[in-house]
């Protein structure tokens, strides 16, 4: 299940393998390493495929719609896994998402782009304040609501 090519970057060695054993242990998939992503449940195979890009240590992670497939209990507890990987990672990420709850409940700074061609409409940052902050514990607060409110504004899909 995890392996590295070249087209990725990746090089296989006794250091990598090593680093995917770490990850592997840290975040609860080490018993799963021998398994095909068909016996994964959705969960856990976003979080390999997490682990997959993590063990070629990029400067900056894209994830572009990535939880999108998943359905909604299952997406809300991924998005926290994640959010937990990519902050203990310390790991810069751009994430593309339509969905403005997962945006918020995600990121540090939102980014509201306007129609084609497209510009930067708005960015807003996003602070909860909050101790142990995860994205199931901001759906919680009161400035989530506020900060949903902004971002439907700008996005002007409600007229």
């Amino acid at each position: 299940m995890f392996y590295l090519d070249q087209k990725s970057g990746g090089k296989k060695n006794k250091e990598t393998e090593a680093y995917v054993d770490t990850l592997l242990k840290k975040y609860h998939l080490y018993e799963f390493k021998d398994k095909y992503p068909s016996q994964l449940s959705g969960g856990m195979r976003q979080r390999v495929a997490l682990i997959r890009t993590l063990a070629i240590k990029p400067q900056i992670l894209l994830l572009d719609e990535a939880f999108s497939a998943l359905d909604y209990q299952t997406r809300l507890m991924v998005t926290k896994d994640v959010y937990e990987i990519l902050k203990n990672e310390n790991m810069t990420t751009l994430m593309v998402t339509h969905d403005i709850s997962e945006a918020i409940s995600m990121a540090d700074q939102v980014v509201v782009l306007s129609h084609r061609p497209t510009t930067v409409k708005q960015v807003c940052k996003v602070d909860f304040e909050v101790e142990k902050r995860d994205p199931l514990n901001c759906r919680k607060s009161p400035k989530f609501s506020e900060y949903f409110d902004l971002l439907w504004k700008e996005l002007e899909v409600h007229e």
